[in-house]
């Protein structure tokens, strides 16, 4: 197939999926150097949804489903060549899951239509099949091989990925800093705001930063008035010591985000509970939450799992939350109320109208 549109552009379509979560910011970047124009799928809708969910098993967990779904909408918007990696491995015997190995496999069974799938392999587990291979094979498919070409890209893809990583540690929304960071701007956040009840949302980012997926749990949540805390806001290193602080060692390419977060949320003090949030069916996610769970229990530290699927209603989903950030609430109002010191020259009445509810 052509690689180029009637305006003789360079064109990839990129499925708002899985990977994409994660990936993007180095994407934009990398493409946009090489003058690759990049075609998203719409954002996630009920409709992209069903017709994901019609071309594949029921077991079939919801992610996946919504995946086939933006490759469809992809298609339906004229893009032919479509990026659809093989991410199999990031570093030596850390996996992730056959699903996500086997996308490019999934997708040509089930997606009978014209299209070229860009099936670049990431391996670190195998020799010659690191990043830079990864990325030649995707610059083949637009007739691009000049090696000093594909690692300027490259640069150029990292420091976009590294500048969105930056505004999230400070604090940023994924949202605010993705689009700062596909701008070619760098802001640090000072939000001065206290919130009375703070939470670690665990769970991966295709999960929570679709709003569909998620059911816009970020957005309920400031509106209880409390902060969220997840992965992003973490460095490699406080990951892998949450890692460890669980007794584990690390085997699933996305264990970090999960696994790692939830073990060092779990340890910090100014964490008042924890939310995970995850798909069902996923076998990996159902091992780390049962280990999340046990643990939290030995940490005394309040924990919400929260499972969803394409049946999974909001008003339940609320309720639950709800639920939860109102026993917070509760929990910590009686331990201020335990650590007053009355005094014998008066009555002491705490101020707790800020934690107060409706």
């Amino acid at each position: 197939m052509n690689n180029k549109n009637k305006a003789g552009e360079m064109v990839v379509g990129i499925p708002r999926a899985m990977s994409f979560y994660d990936n993007y910011p180095f994407y934009y970047g990398f493409f946009s150097d090489l003058g690759i124009k990049i075609v998203l799928s719409d954002i996630t809708t009920k409709q992209i949804l069903s017709e994901g969910s019609s071309l594949v098993v029921t077991e079939t967990c919801v992610p996946i489903k919504v995946y086939v779904g933006h490759v469809l909408n992809l298609i339906d918007k004229g893009i032919d060549k479509i990026l659809i990696p093989s991410l199999q491995s990031i570093a030596y015997k850390i996996y992730n899951c056959s699903k996500i190995r086997g996308l490019p496999d999934l997708i040509r069974n089930v997606i009978k239509k014209p299209i070229t799938i860009i099936e670049a392999t990431l391996d670190k587990s195998e020799q010659n099949q690191g990043l830079y291979s990864f990325l030649t094979d995707i610059a083949s498919h637009f007739g691009i091989s000049d090696e000093n070409t594909i690692k300027r890209a490259s640069k150029a893809g990292w420091r976009m990925y590294n500048n969105f990583h930056i505004m999230t540690k400070s604090g940023m929304s994924y949202k605010k800093a993705l689009s700062y960071a596909l701008q070619g701007k760098v802001f640090i956040e000072n939000n001065e705001k206290e919130y009375p009840i703070s939470i670690a949302l665990i769970a991966h980012g295709y999960n929570i930063y679709d709003d569909l997926i998620s059911m816009k749990i970020f957005d309920k949540l400031e509106k209880m008035d409390v902060k969220v805390f997840s992965a992003l806001q973490l460095s490699k290193e406080q990951m892998d010591d949450g890692i460890k602080s669980l007794g584990q060692e690390i085997y699933w390419a996305n264990e970090y985000e999960v696994t790692g977060a939830a073990g060092h949320y779990l340890k910090d003090h100014k964490i008042d509970g924890i939310i995970t949030l995850t798909a069902f069916g996923c076998g990996p996610d159902s091992l780390m939450i049962e280990r999340i769970t046990r643990r939290a229990k030995q940490f005394n530290k309040p924990l919400l799992n929260l499972t969803i699927d394409e049946q999974t209603g909001e008003a339940g989903f609320i309720t639950r939350i709800e639920a939860f950030v109102d026993m917070l609430y509760r929990k910590k109002r009686a331990s201020i109320i335990n650590k007053v010191n009355i005094s014998s020259s008066g009555e002491y009445i705490p101020n707790t109208n800020f934690i107060e509810t409706k």
